[in-house]
Parts: structure tokens; sequence; C-alpha cells
């Protein structure tokens, strides 16, 4: 496997597939990494902490890094070229560009610019590795929407594959956050599936899924849980503070993510 850092030394050929990711590379990420390997010649990845998509300093400085360890993941996935370009080459001095999206979603107006970022990040990525597919877990499902929607509206050559959302042996979603939850704080985590799997069956009873699933969260507090619709799924998605960490989640409720 090949560790590149700067766009210019960044050479490839050949069927690309790409996984972005922010490090702290987990189950989730393998799972893309597997996909990517089987349906395209090379496989990228990136590593790269987006601060254009923090609205929080303290947030992006608490963001999990282990370079050492990813690369190790990244090779045994197989993985051809892990890109880790610093803050500085991926926005130089003077940019001034930035790709600008609906807030689609309830994350969207929680996180006010955080798409904004991603999209931008996403679409330098895509132009500078040129991946015939590109791979997302369904757990950030509203980040999927959000790039399909940007793949679409500006005519991009390239497929967004969305996922299934890996879990734990106890149910919580791989996140690269997790790591920073206590022994404690992941066991309070877990009303967070729990709740999302409770709405979904009142929803499959015709209930109301986001009462039910509020009233399953046993104390955490909630930055949404809110039906989201979308482009023909409709998921119960859900944001909620666990200490300092922020976790999200989601269960599809009709329709299709993939």
């Amino acid at each position: 496997m090949r560790i590149v850092r700067s766009i210019a030394d960044l050479e490839l050929a050949g069927e690309i597939g790409l996984v972005p990711t922010m490090g702290a590379l987990h189950e989730g990420h393998r799972s893309l990494f597997r996909a990517a390997r089987a349906e395209n010649e090379v496989v990228v990845a990136s590593l790269f902490v987006n601060p254009a998509q923090f609205g929080d300093a303290a947030d992006l400085a608490a963001y999990p890094r282990d370079e050492v360890q990813d690369a190790r993941v990244a090779a045994e996935c197989g993985v051809d070229v892990l890109f880790v370009p610093s803050a500085e080459e991926m926005y130089p001095p003077g940019f001034g560009t930035w790709v600008d999206v609906d807030e689609l979603g309830a994350e969207g107006a929680a996180r006010p610019g955080h798409f904004r970022g991603v999209a931008t990040v996403c679409v330098k990525l895509f132009n500078i590795v040129r991946p015939r597919r590109a791979y997302f877990g369904q757990k950030d499902a509203q980040q999927g929407a959000v790039l399909r929607r940007v793949v679409r509206d500006l005519d991009l050559p390239v497929e967004i594959r969305l996922l299934p959302t890996v879990r734990d042996s106890d149910g919580l979603a791989w996140s690269s956050r997790n790591v920073l939850l206590s022994a404690g704080s992941r066991a309070e985590a877990l009303a967070l599936p729990r709740a999302l799997r409770a709405g979904a069956e009142a929803f499959a009873r015709g209930g109301d899924p986001v009462a039910a699933a509020r009233a399953r969260l046993n104390g955490l507090t909630p930055d949404y849980v809110e039906i989201v619709d979308l482009d023909g799924a409709t998921v119960l998605a859900a944001a909620v503070r666990v200490g300092a960490t922020r976790l999200i989640d989601n269960v599809l409720l009709e329709g299709e993510l993939t």
C-alpha cells in the first residue's frame, strides 16, 4: 500500500473505488474497503479530518486521530493507496470556492454549514481521485443523500454507494467517536439504537415512531429525533449527546437507501 500526501504525487490508473474517511478506522470502514476491493481495480482511501465540516473548534480538536493504526487497517483490507493530505494541501492559501447545498434533513438543520463542508471536500476528492464509485455507510444516510444530490446536480461521473450500517455486538453503530466513550458512557449510549428500534416497531404498528423513540432515550440529550425523507427512502434519524460526545444513528422505515 502506498501512502501519498500530495495531490501532485497521486498518480492513478484503472477503475477506481474511493472510500473517503476521517480516520479512526473501525469495522464500518472495513466493510466499505471490502466492498470497494470487490468492485474496483484500484482502491483509494482518503484520511483527512476535514475542518470545514466542524462548527465547533473543540469538537475538531477532540476528534480521534491515529494514522499508524489507520494505515495498518487500510493495508489489511486491501487498500492500494492511502491519501493523507494536510489541511493546507486541501485548502491552500486563498481558497474561496465552496459547494453550497440545501441543508437536507435534520442533521443539516442541527449543524449549519456542515454539509457545505462535506460537499466541498468530497467534490474535491472526486476531482482529485476520479473514482468510478465512492463508498459511504448508511449510518450517515443524510450525508449520503446530500452527496447523491451533489453528484446529480453537478453531473459528476461517480456512483455513490451506501452500504448497511455495521453494528457492534451490543447494537451500537460503529463510529469513530465511540473511542471517546468511557465504559459507563458506552452503556448509556446503547439507549440510542434501542430507541430507534422501538420507533421502527411503533411505525410498523401504525404508531408514532418519534414519540416511541424519544420515550426510550433513557435520559440521553437529543439534538433531534425526526422522520427524514431521503429521496424516496424514509428513515427515523436521531442525534444525541452522551456526555460531551455526539452520536448519530438511523433506522430505515420505508424505501431503500442503497
